[in-house]
């Protein structure tokens, strides 16, 4: 018996492990107008506050709308939940819609995307410079690509069935070495995200704005796209930074993991100290530092745990350890009213389970850069039938499609426990559709929505289509986990909450930054106030 088999028998002793996963999503989309143009309306009040309301926010811009879930249980909650929010927000934006995939509507002009505003307190306008940085730094474009995050994390009962009992030192310290062999296994494989659920093959002609690129693009209408790609939004045309590129932060474990981060907010930009800090008495960005802050870490997955108030992440890890995983790879799904779909959902279920009890060892900067480029041939040609990819950094390589076959041996042992556990056969039968698609990777996603932007002529068609078919089935859907009441009562607290922070500040908005920052070299904090 493989390891993976018997740490799986371990688990599946107490099938109720299986209905204990923890699962949020949050999903992000663009409002648009009827002609299939960015919305440059504010962010509308009826949502309440974009700085405090725990269900509704903003992203980047005034116009992309990030949605969040709490916490929960159950698959069918989330997906409940997740539809409510987008049937109230529908209601309250008028005739504007929700952008329905990844890659922007048409953008005429860069200006025409405001920054995200999130009132006067100091925390509302860190946030807002923030984002002024990025624009300063990748362009506004970029940072309206929207994406669908999933945050997972494992119940207690599935660590006591691998680790037995444990004090709390010890317990948190084999959770976070668990959580960090995920991520190093999700690094392996994780392509198979975009592989299956990439939905961003073409892109707006406009997005470019007239920039040079070396992908051999073909053309329908006003839409660039590759005949095989399935995730340009993962890509270096899409949510990249190149200047992390030479960043090494490693996943063999929290300590090196924090490690690497603590030294990127601690970098130097030659690039990003031309921005200027602050400029004749405006503020370009937060500082001249590779990262601003530890939210600038594009990864396709992250450690995370829930901070403390004025706690920073890497700060809330080192206290309490890796606590549930951020997967950030998933495009909208343009077939979904609500981007996402509960087969997506027990997919990811099964993969991160997998990643978790699939032997996982250490990672040097030659294995990881092996895998990045794994991931960067299935974005660009993934639905190529017989597509090399390298197992590993001694040349060794195998089609995409024998490697999918093996790792769903694996994944539907886990489908039976899962399906066992739950009752009816919905993890097995995700794994029937996802090894069709395999058979036939045009029956994936990025395959379908290619060929729907082909039949209509471009891209713009395809969302604004799309966006108004789901535009009536948001307004129809009915409550199913929360209530207008439940929604209103949010909205009208988000705003009471962002009044009391507003007049709880007691310091300028320059010495707020200071303190902030005050873990800068002292050196260069001089640069911070210039």
């Amino acid at each position: 018996m493989t390891k993976f088999a018997a740490r799986l028998d371990q688990v599946a002793k107490d099938q109720a492990i299986f209905k204990q996963f923890g699962r949020g999503v949050e999903r992000e989309t663009l409002r648009y107008t009827d002609d299939g143009r960015l919305a440059t309306t504010p962010h509308p009040k009826a949502l309440g506050s974009a700085l405090t309301n725990q269900y509704i926010t903003t992203d980047f811009s005034e116009s992309l709308l990030e949605f969040i879930t709490p916490v929960s249980r159950d698959v069918d909650t989330l997906i409940h939940q997740l539809s409510d929010i987008h049937h109230f927000t529908q209601a309250k934006i008028g005739n504007e819609k929700l952008w329905p995939l990844s890659m922007p509507c048409y953008v005429g002009d860069e200006d025409d995307i405001a920054l995200a505003q999130y009132g006067s307190s100091n925390s509302g306008r860190m946030k807002t410079l923030y984002r002024q940085g990025l624009k300063h730094r990748y362009g506004s474009l970029m940072q309206i690509i929207s994406g669908v995050h999933f945050n997972f994390s494992f119940p207690e009962s599935f660590w006591d069935a691998l680790f037995g009992e444990q004090d709390e030192k010890a317990r948190q310290d084999a959770k976070s070495e668990a959580y960090f062999g995920l991520i190093r296994n999700y690094y392996r494989f994780g392509w198979l995200i975009p592989y299956f659920f990439g939905a961003s093959p073409a892109i707006c002609s406009s997005f470019l704005q007239g920039k040079e690129t070396k992908l051999p693009f073909e053309k329908v209408g006003g839409t660039l796209y590759l005949p095989k790609a399935t995730s340009l939004r993962l890509s270096d045309l899409g949510y990249t930074n190149s200047a992390q590129s030479a960043l090494k932060i490693g996943f063999n474990g929290l300590e090196q993991y924090l490690e690497g981060l603590n030294q990127a907010i601690h970098t130097p930009s030659e690039d990003f100290a031309k921005i200027g800090v602050k400029v004749d008495g405006e503020y370009r960005q937060l500082n001249d530092y590779v990262l601003q802050i530890e939210n600038e870490l594009y990864a396709p997955i992250r450690p995370k745990r829930v901070a403390k108030s004025g706690e920073k992440p890497s700060e809330a890890l080192s206290r309490g350890g890796v606590e549930y995983i951020e997967v950030r790879s998933l495009d909208v799904n343009p077939f979904s009213p609500i981007g996402i779909t509960a087969d997506q959902i027990r997919f990811l279920d099964l993969f991160l389970t997998w990643c978790a009890l699939k032997d996982s060892e250490p990672m040097d900067n030659c294995e990881l850069e092996c895998w990045r480029e794994n991931w960067n041939k299935v974005i660009i040609e993934g639905r190529q039938v017989g597509l090399e990819l390298k197992i590993g950094c001694d040349g060794e390589v195998l089609d995409s499609q024998s490697w999918v076959k093996r790792v769903f041996m694996d994944l539907r042992e886990i489908a039976k426990h899962m399906d066992a556990a739950h009752g009816g056969n919905e993890y097995q039968s995700v794994c029937d559709t996802l090894e069709a698609w395999n058979e036939n990777p045009e029956l994936s996603i990025s395959g379908r929505i290619l060929e729907k932007t082909k039949a209509l002529g471009g891209l713009g068609k395809v969302g604004c289509e799309l966006g108004k078919e789901y535009r009536q089935k948001n307004v129809d859907h009915q409550y199913q986990a929360y209530s207008s009441d439940f929604m209103e009562t949010e909205v009208i607290r988000s705003v009471e909450v962002q009044k009391v922070i507003e007049a709880s500040d007691k310091e300028s908005f320059d010495d707020f930054l200071t303190h902030y920052f005050a873990y800068l070299t002292p050196e260069r904090m001089p640069a911070m106030n210039k």
